[in-house]
């Protein structure tokens, strides 16, 4: 895989506003953004450029406009996570985090049913 970039919290909270959009212009992105965090529109524009700098993003200048849009897709980013979240957790085993994730949630018939045919497709 590819050098995925190590992204915070905050930085991911923008990434989904990109992923979401494909491309927009850092206006647009705070505007989003305001919806659900009570961050200033500069701390918006240091989290995009920190983003360019770890090259997850990247802009196009038209003017005095930048359109910044997504260098990697959520979809690598979301399995970089779960890998690394497997390492600093679980030592990079799969099956304590899904026996201990098992044990604590509260699975409906529907979830049940859902992870039997995902158990069923992988034995298969």
């Amino acid at each position: 895989m590819e050098s995925i970039p190590n992204i915070s919290d905050a930085e991911w909270e923008v990434m989904k506003v990109l992923w979401t959009k494909t491309s927009c212009t850092a206006n647009e992105v705070i505007d989003d953004l305001a919806d659900h965090t009570d961050w200033k529109p500069k701390t918006v524009r240091t989290l995009l450029n920190r983003l360019v700098q770890k090259q997850a993003i990247s802009y196009s200048q038209e003017n005095r406009v930048y359109t910044y849009f997504p260098l990697v897709s959520e979809d690598e980013c979301v399995k970089y996570e779960t890998q690394s979240f497997l390492k600093r957790i679980y030592g990079g085993a799969f099956k304590p985090m899904l026996v201990n994730f098992l044990k604590e949630e509260q699975l409906s018939s529907e979830d049940i049913k859902e992870l039997r045919d995902i158990l069923d497709d992988k034995k298969g």
